[in-house]
């Protein structure tokens, strides 16, 4: 990473082949606005092409730099989720394309499979580290196939020696799991743990880990709800009791009902095999969160030719 790489108020940048030929943060500011560019790469650019504003611009759509920039704004909601475990880390991780036909290409796979063994290796402290990381990997594929791909989101777990992962991804990668079970080194029952959280979509773990604003406003809208039925408050407060409990066994892993065997709870059925309980999980579904931009054919077509 560069810091305070000298664009900062009146400095230059000089230009090593031409003595008088100076390049200045303004003309880097015109080529990143006319581009999109980075700044590193307006700076090599301009280099270059000594000083040469247009030529530089030029230059860059030769190197596919700026067909890779354009395509930033762009919501990419296809791709995958995946997930590795390595010893006695895991990751999981979602990469996103802008269509599914890019997510099927052997470009994509590969570059997913870099991506993921890239985290592994270097345990990057969050998102942007990652993200910085692998920008040239990740712009090199979109200039080459001009679709925005980008890292999303990821989560490294690590566990100890007498602890069990387990690991699911579910159609492909449209949702993948990731379980920690103590008590046990058993990955196979791990593993259940984790398709039943594919399944299920537990929102938490467990209940002391529910957001306390979502708690309220389930609470508030069945108040309102009883209320409206002209019932008692004493009668209110016990309905209130047990809707919380339902709430809680719809959200929360450990008390949803476990989905091979739904007399159970997910800790009664982890117990009943003689493991600790579940200490984490993780779930990413493709997508989840993004707004689709929906257009037609003839715009797509259109967009792609400029």
């Amino acid at each position: 990473m560069i810091k305070n790489a000298g664009l900062a108020g009146k400095s230059k940048i000089k230009n090593s082949k031409f003595n008088h030929m100076t390049i200045t943060a303004s003309d880097i500011s015109k080529l990143r606005t006319a581009t999109g560019a980075g700044m590193m790469d307006c700076k090599n650019a301009l280099e270059e092409a000594n000083g040469d504003v247009d030529k530089a611009a030029e230059l860059l759509r030769k190197k596919g730099i700026v067909k890779a920039a354009k395509r930033a704004d762009k919501i990419a909601a296809e791709g995958t989720t995946v997930v590795k475990v390595s010893g006695n880390t895991a990751v999981v991780a979602e990469v996103n394309s802008e269509t599914d036909f890019v997510a099927g290409s052997d470009d994509f796979k590969k570059l997913v499979g870099e991506i993921i063994d890239y985290l592994l290796v270097n345990k990057p402290a969050d998102l942007e580290a990652a993200q910085a990381g692998l920008q040239d990997k990740i712009t090199a594929l979109t200039s080459k196939i001009g679709e925005k791909i980008s890292l999303r989101r990821f989560a490294l777990v690590d566990k100890a020696d007498s602890e069990a992962f387990g690991d699911y991804v579910h159609m492909g990668g449209k949702i993948s799991v990731l379980t920690v079970l103590t008590g046990t080194t058993d990955s196979a029952l791990a593993k259940e743990v984790a398709m039943h959280a594919a399944a299920a979509a537990p929102k938490y773990l467990k209940r002391e880990e529910v957001d306390t604003t979502l708690l309220e406003k389930e609470k508030e809208i069945a108040a309102v709800q009883l209320k409206a039925q002209n019932k008692p408050q004493n009668i209110i407060d016990n309905i209130l009791k047990g809707k919380m409990e339902k709430f809680y066994s719809e959200i929360c892993l450990l008390e949803q009902p476990f989905i091979k065997e739904e007399s159970q709870t997910v800790q009664k059925f982890v117990e009943s095999k003689g493991a600790g309980t579940v200490k984490q999980f993780v779930r990413y579904e493709l997508g989840e969160g993004i707004e689709k931009q929906v257009k037609n054919f003839a715009d797509e077509v259109n967009e792609q030719l400029k």
